[in-house]
């Protein structure tokens, strides 16, 4: 089967180029019409207490974004100019400043100035605003653009809409700059790594296909997450590119033993597809763990990823041996030496502290594992756009420091109870930390209708069936308080409207965010871990083989985790959920590799020459892969500002770069140790092997019996008659 499929790509070779050509066209479009959405809540299962609040007030008042603006070195009456001119912005629903309640013409000689230091001090003036369309929309986007326009440098932006925009000015910046070093220090390593001048470039066009096959089919999708976007290129790269180096290699290998060129790459493409299939089946696995993530994220990344590697794979067996013909007699003219050393100096001395090394992981694994658990975790938009290093978290620390934190949650409720909204209102302005508080019984006076009032006014706090309330506390968006008094406003409101009553917001949904993402933590990893388990246990026909095997990538995966805690830094979870799968399924190839090649050295050798070997002949593949998955990782976190994908590609780097070291120094100790288990254990190996095995035993024996018959001769002179049973 595998040999026809192989005669059958070469022999339509042509097609295939033209119909890859012709995805290649489409996927360029078609890229240009995927949504990329930037706000997390979007992600929380619909059956959650913030989504269907949510959804109740899209339908009756729509979903407001939110800003805060401090205008610095104005008197109150020049802020007052400035609040009017703000307010007058299209796509400005209101701007909420101390003038509603005070009188800024009376001069500050005639007013408390303790009353509004919420509002106004040390020639500072600060405004919540609320716009008339989502955090995301374009319109709102523009509204900031004015309003910056507006108060130029006296101007400091913050909130959920200033977040958003800032995250897409920033992440499409960014990733060009982040693609561009990439790809550069992925081709140095290819250099190194290969024979050819040329080889790097095909690689890179290869891959390259297969990227853009991916990204523009994500237009089938509808929509995808920002850190799906900004590092599935990145990390297609660091995962699959091994296909191609591997298919490469198996064509020069064929050419050199003598075959001709199209004989050479059909045999290459039918030992490549069981061997990169194998191999990609367990970076597949580990991505689709995402997708049953409640968080929807998780199922937006998971499937993207996994479906990177699926056109890796297509690309590699189907668009890439035509490009290998195409390439040859370039890449015969650019020959190179290795610059690879040999590197069996270095099995020797791992294999002569390998009990060194597992002592050192006995001690490190548990408290690794313990701390990992243990690290501060952050989960909301604010931990995302507002990161340090932006100029929105900058101007949030020069407002807070003036005025402290001001969080804006929105209470929705039945409109059937003026009485018991009024009584809801005044419990709420009581709170210490409630900073304002905006219904309809708070603003129209008592016995006055609602027709009195401007209908602009009453349609964003009362429609026929629902009410809701505006209020701001004194807390940043994500914090032990904010969850804290967020859960206390909830229960006040449920006093007095304990059906059909939601709390909306940043905080609200952030714990939703919270709830959702950390039940999700226990299932990916189990059927990551599963998944991974099963596919290396059908490739080696084993259940102690994939133990082995993994053992080293778990271990680098809880030191990975566990050095955030040791640094004392936060950690977005997301981050660590998705990289605890992104980890294992990509860098577990590595212990493949090196078990085969052990397994593969013991036919013939004794332990330690065949860990040694193993060792020297797995190097230069995992190198190379390590290489280019730490390199691209650290890329991202060093250049992208944005906190989710800087500490994302941080954790990828980290994790590639531990993988590698664990897989070359830990798993050689643990394949000796359980040498007679995975080797000796005769119903653990196919047929082949066993007659291999005992081949190997009958000549040990007749070479030993040799060894004694010749001793014997010597000692008395006389001929044993060369029959091994006179022995």
């Amino acid at each position: 089967m595998g040999e026809k499929l192989a005669r059958f790509i070469i022999q339509k070779r042509k097609w295939i180029e033209t119909i890859f050509f012709a995805g290649c066209i489409f996927s360029a479009v078609a890229m240009l019409f995927v949504n990329v959405n930037y706000d997390l809540t979007k992600y929380v299962p619909a059956d959650a207490q913030s989504s269907r609040g949510l959804e109740v007030m899209k339908k009756d008042f729509g979903y407001p974004g939110t800003a805060r603006v401090m205008l610095k070195d104005v008197t109150l009456y020049e802020a007052k100019q400035y609040k009017d001119k703000l307010a007058a912005v299209d796509g400005v629903d209101q701007v909420l400043w101390c003038d509603s309640t005070v009188n800024v013409y009376a001069g500050e000689d005639f007013i408390n100035m303790d009353e509004i230091e919420d509002y106004y001090k040390d020639g500072c003036a600060v405004m919540d605003i609320t716009f008339d369309e989502e955090s995301d929309s374009e319109r709102t986007e523009q509204a900031i653009d004015e309003m910056k326009a507006i108060t130029g440098d006296k101007g400091c932006f913050v909130g959920m809409a200033v977040q958003n925009k800032s995250l897409i000015e920033t992440t499409g910046r960014e990733m060009s700059r982040i693609l561009v070093v990439a790809v550069i220090m992925i081709f140095v390593v290819l250099c190194f790594s290969t024979t050819a001048w040329t080889e790097p470039i095909l690689f890179m066009l290869v891959m390259g296909v297969a990227v853009l096959l991916n990204k523009g089919t994500n237009v089938f999708l509808g929509t995808i997450s920002f850190l799906t976007d900004n590092v599935a290129i990145i990390l297609q790269l660091a995962t699959s590119m091994d296909y191609s180096i591997f298919l490469l290699d198996a064509f020069m290998r064929w050419r050199d033993s003598g075959l001709s060129d199209e004989e050479a790459i059909t045999k290459a493409v039918e030992e490549a597809i069981n061997s990169i299939f194998a191999s990609s089946l367990t970076t597949i696995v580990g991505f689709l763990a995402l997708v049953t993530m409640k968080f929807n994220i998780g199922f937006d990344m998971g499937l993207v990823l996994a479906k990177g590697i699926v056109f890796s794979l297509v690309s590699v067996v189907f668009f890439m041996p035509a490009m290998i013909l195409k390439f040859e007699k370039v890449n015969d003219k650019t020959k190179h030496r290795s610059f690879f050393p040999d590197f069996s100096g270095l099995g020797r001395l791992i294999y002569r502290f390998r009990y060194a090394v597992l002592a050192a992981v006995l001690l490190i694994t548990p408290p690794s594992y313990v701390a990992q658990g243990m690290n501060h975790f952050l989960y909301g938009n604010s931990a995302v756009g507002g990161a340090k290093g932006t100029q929105v978290y900058d101007d949030d620390q020069e407002i807070t420091a003036r005025f402290g934190r001001s969080n804006m949650l929105l209470l929705v409720y039945p409109n059937n109870d003026m009485v018991a909204e009024k009584q809801l209102s005044d419990a709420i302005e009581a709170l210490p930390y409630v900073k304002s508080v905006t219904s309809m019984a708070n603003t129209l006076p008592e016995g006055i209708p609602e027709d009195f009032l401007p209908y602009g006014t009453t349609s964003q706090l009362h429609t026929e069936d629902t009410a809701r309330m505006l209020l701001y506390i004194r807390t940043k968006g994500e914090s032990d308080k904010s969850f804290q008094y967020t859960d206390e406003i909830r229960d006040l409101m449920k006093q007095y409207y304990p059906e059909n009553s939601y709390v909306v917001g940043e905080t609200p949904s952030t714990q939703d965010i919270k709830a959702t993402i950390t039940e999700d933590n226990a299932r990916v990893n189990i059927l990551s871990l599963l998944g991974v388990f099963l596919v290396v246990m059908g490739s080696f026909r084993s259940v102690l083989i994939p133990v082995v095997v993994m053992i080293p990538i778990e271990v680098a995966i809880f030191l990975n985790m566990a050095i955030p805690y040791i640094q004392g830094v936060d950690m977005v979870y997301m981050g660590y959920i998705i990289v605890s799968s992104i980890q294992l399924g990509a860098t577990v190839d590595y212990s493949i590799l090196l078990t085969n090649n052990y397994i593969a050295k013991r036919r013939t050798l004794p332990k330690r020459e065949a860990c040694v070997e193993a060792i020297a002949r797995s190097c230069p593949s995992i190198f190379t892969s390590g290489a280019i998955i730490t390199l691209a990782g650290y890329i991202v976190h060093l250049i992208s500002t944005t906190a989710a994908i800087g500490d994302l590609g941080h954790l990828i780097g980290r994790g590639g770069l531990l993988s590698m070291i664990f897989v070359l120094t830990l798993l050689p100790s643990l394949l000796v140790l359980s040498d007679r288990f995975i080797i000796e254990k005769d119903w653990k190996r196919p047929r082949r092997f066993l007659k291999e095995r005992y081949n190997h035993r009958v000549q040990q024996f007749h070479r030993r019996a040799e060894r004694i018959r010749t001793r014997l001769e010597l000692k008395t002179g006389k001929q044993t008659g060369g029959k091994d049973h006179e022995i």
